[in-house]
């Protein structure tokens, strides 16, 4: 084979990859949507969740794969292109709610309810709300 060309295969190789990586998380998120009334909770609570998600990325006791995953989730929300685009029905804007959904539900997870508990900077209703958008456990 010219390997003046190996270049080109390469390329194509991981934009396929890529291309794979994000059908295969539309479909996760499709999957694990939540419902209109928690997507609407969980929007109304976006304030107060960032500061939560900020909060508990800085915690320290927190183990080091949980604190990375919500750096990453802050990079994402900062991010002006989503991994769906908005034009997608019902997805398009969305998608932003059900990623943090899915972080905090590892976070609690791997880090216990109690981490949510002592990090929330709201009222105890927007806690509640919180837990219902998100399914996490009471």
């Amino acid at each position: 084979m010219y390997k003046g060309h190996s270049w080109a295969w390469s390329l194509v190789g991981v934009l396929g990859g890529l291309l794979l990586c994000w059908l295969v998380l539309m479909a996760v998120l499709w999957v694990t949507r939540p419902d209109e009334l928690r997507l609407r909770e969980l929007l109304r609570l976006l304030p107060d969740v960032l500061r939560l998600v900020r909060r508990l990325a800085g915690d320290g006791t927190l183990p080091r794969g949980v604190r990375v995953r919500l750096w990453l989730l802050l990079a994402y929300l900062a991010m002006p292109i989503d991994l769906v685009p908005d034009f997608v029905p019902v997805l398009g804007h969305a998608d932003d709610a059900i990623v943090v959904a899915l972080v905090l539900r590892s976070v609690v997870r791997r880090a216990g309810p109690a981490a949510i508990d002592r990090h929330w900077p709201g009222t105890p209703d927007g806690l509640a709300a919180l837990r219902r958008a998100s399914r996490l456990p009471v």
